[in-house]
C-alpha cells in the first residue's frame, strides 16, 4: 500500500480543522492521479495510527470524501477511490471562443440608481485616511467576537444552531438587543418589535418600501444622508428638503409642509444629524412627536451613534416616548464595533415588523446566523458596554485633542463646532477656499465632502492622537499652496 503518512500532508498549528486537511491531501492526491480509480485506502483505525491523530478524525475526513462522491466506503469491509471521480473542471461547450461574453452594459433597458454621492472608500493604507466617522476596530471587542463565532461553527454546535433563513432575526439576539435598548435608551419594547438586518441601511430601505410610492412625499433634513435620500427617490416617492440650523431640523418648516402636502414619512437624526453633527433640541424633538400624531406620519429615526456622548447624558431617542406608534427606530451596530460587522436593527410595531421580515425574504433569505449567536453573547457577557464605556473615554480625548488642533493650526481656513459626540466634526471652509481645490492639493484620502456646503467630516474616532497630527499636517500644507 502507498504511503499515505507521506501523501497526507497535516499541519497541527494550521487553522483549518485536521480532518479537512486529510480531505483536502486525498483530493490533491486523486486530482494528480497519485491515487486512480478503485485504489483501496488504509482504515480509519490504521490511518489514524500512521497519521498520530484521533480516529473519529479521519471518520470525519472520510465522510466528507464519501458525501463529494471521492470515496466509497464500504464498513468493515474497505474505503476505496471512487470509479466516478467529481469533475474539477467545468466542461467546455461547443461555443466559439471570445475573451469574455461580457461587454460593458446589457442590450436592454433597464432602471437605473444613480448616487447622489460615492460612498465608496480607497483601499489605500500607506497614509492616513480622514474616513466619514468609524470607530477604531483597534480599540473594538472583535477578537473575542470572532473566537465566540468559532464556538458556534464548531462540529459539536454547528447542527443545533445552523439555520439558512434567520427571518426576523436569532431570537438570542433580539432578546439581548431589546434589554440593551431598554436600559440604554427607555424604550419600550419586546423581542416582537425588533427586526435583524444586515445594517441601518437595509433597515431604511425595507422600511421605504413598505411605507412609500410614487404619490408619497418625504420630508428631510438639508443637507442630509444622501444614501437616505436615494433609497426614498428610487421608491418613486417626492423627497423635500428641510433646512437643518443648530438645533436640528426645522419643525416649523415641516408644519408648513404638512399643511401643503400629505406628508408620508419624515427622516431624522435627531441625536448627531448627519452630516453636520446638531442635535436636535427637546422642544423641536416634542412638536416633531405632536405632528406626527397631528397629520399622521411615521418618523424614521436614525440613531447610528447614541452610544458616543461626551459632554452629559444624551437625550432619549423619539422612539422611548409614548410616540403611538408613530417612530420607526434604527440602529447598526456597524458603527458600535467595526464597519465590516453588517448586523443592525430597527424597532416598530409587531405587525409592521412582520411584513418587514417577509418583504426582506425577498432580496435577503436571512442573516449570518452565527454572527448574530456570537454578538449576542458578547452583549449578555457585559462585554459591549465594557467597551463602550473604554470606547467613549478615548473617543472624547480624540474630539477634545483634534479641536485644539484645528483652532491652533486651521484657524484661519474653516469654521467648525465642536459636537456633543458622534465620530465626527463638521469641518466648513472660508472663503475663498473650495472643498474641491483642498482635494486637489491634499495628499490625504477625505471620504465625505459636501460641495455644495463647501464642507467636509473630519472623522477622528479612528485615529490616534498621532495620525491627527499627521492629518492636520497635511491639511495645513494644503491649505497653504491654496492660499
Amino acid at each position: 500500500m502507498l504511503p499515505f503518512e507521506h501523501i497526507i500532508t497535516i499541519d497541527k498549528s494550521s487553522n483549518i480543522a485536521l480532518y479537512r486537511q486529510i480531505s483536502i491531501s486525498i483530493i490533491n492526491a486523486i486530482s494528480d492521479g497519485v491515487l486512480k480509480p478503485g485504489a483501496h485506502l488504509p482504515s480509519s483505525r490504521e490511518l489514524a495510527k500512521n497519521l498520530a491523530v484521533h480516529r473519529k478524525t479521519v471518520i470525519a475526513a472520510y465522510e466528507e470524501l464519501q458525501s463529494q462522491d471521492w470515496i466509497i466506503v464500504e464498513p468493515r469491509k474497505y474505503v476505496a477511490v471512487s470509479n466516478f471521480i467529481p469533475i474539477l473542471k467545468a466542461q467546455k461547450w461547443n461555443r466559439p471562443f471570445v475573451r469574455t461574453g461580457y461587454g460593458k452594459d446589457l442590450p436592454i433597458s433597464y432602471k437605473k440608481s444613480q448616487p447622489e454621492v460615492s460612498v465608496e472608500i480607497a483601499e489605500r493604507f500607506d497614509k492616513v485616511l480622514i474616513d466619514d466617522g468609524y470607530p477604531d476596530i483597534r480599540l473594538s471587542p472583535i477578537d473575542d467576537l470572532l473566537k465566540t463565532y468559532r464556538t458556534f461553527t464548531n462540529r459539536k454546535t454547528i447542527s443545533k444552531i445552523a439555520n439558512i433563513g434567520t427571518g426576523q432575526g436569532v431570537l438570542k439576539l433580539r432578546e439581548q438587543l431589546a434589554n440593551h435598548l431598554i436600559e440604554s435608551r427607555g424604550l419600550t419594547m419586546g423581542v416582537e418589535h425588533v427586526l435583524i438586518t444586515h445594517g441601518a441601511q437595509m433597515s431604511i430601505y425595507l422600511a421605504a418600501q413598505l411605507l412609500l410610492d410614487n404619490s408619497s412625499h418625504v420630508l428631510v433634513g438639508e443637507p442630509n444622508y444622501p444614501l437616505a435620500n436615494q433609497v426614498f427617490k428610487d421608491t418613486g416617492a417626492s423627497v423635500i428638503s428641510v433646512s437643518v440650523d443648530e438645533d436640528g431640523i426645522d419643525t416649523d418648516a415641516v408644519e408648513a409642509w404638512c399643511k401643503l402636502k400629505k406628508i408620508s414619512l419624515i427622516y431624522v437624526i435627531p441625536h448627531h444629524h448627519y452630516p453636520t453633527t446638531v442635535t436636535l433640541s427637546v422642544e423641536r424633538r416634542m412638536k416633531l412627536l405632536a405632528l406626527a400624531e397631528q397629520y399622521g406620519f411615521v418618523i424614521i429615526e436614525d440613531d447610528y451613534d447614541y452610544d458616543y456622548h461626551y459632554t452629559s447624558s444624551p437625550y432619549l431617542p423619539l422612539a422611548s416616548s409614548n410616540h403611538q406608534g408613530h417612530v420607526i427606530y434604527i440602529g447598526s451596530f456597524s458603527k458600535i464595533l467595526d464597519p465590516s460587522i453588517r448586523i443592525g436593527f430597527m424597532v416598530a410595531p409587531e405587525k409592521f415588523i412582520a411584513q418587514c421580515t417577509a418583504y426582506r425574504k425577498i432580496i435577503d433569505v436571512g442573516g449570518d446566523g452565527y454572527m448574530q449567536h456570537a454578538l449576542a453573547e458578547l452583549i449578555k457577557e457585559g462585554e459591549l458596554n465594557r467597551y463602550l464605556k473604554k470606547a467613549r473615554r478615548c473617543y472624547k480625548i480624540r474630539r477634545d485633542y483634534l479641536d485644539q488642533l484645528l483652532r491652533d493650526r486651521l484657524g484661519n481656513y474653516i469654521y467648525f463646532s465642536l459636537p456633543a459626540g458622534g465620530m465626527a466634526i463638521w469641518v466648513r471652509l472660508k472663503p475663498p477656499f473650495l472643498v474641491n481645490d483642498l482635494l486637489l492639493n491634499c495628499s490625504l484620502e477625505i471620504v465625505r465632502i459636501d460641495e455644495t456646503q463647501n464642507a467636509f467630516r473630519f472623522g477622528f474616532a479612528s485615529l490616534s492622537e498621532n495620525e491627527l497630527d499627521q492629518a492636520v499636517s497635511e491639511l495645513v500644507k494644503a491649505f497653504k499652496k491654496m492660499a
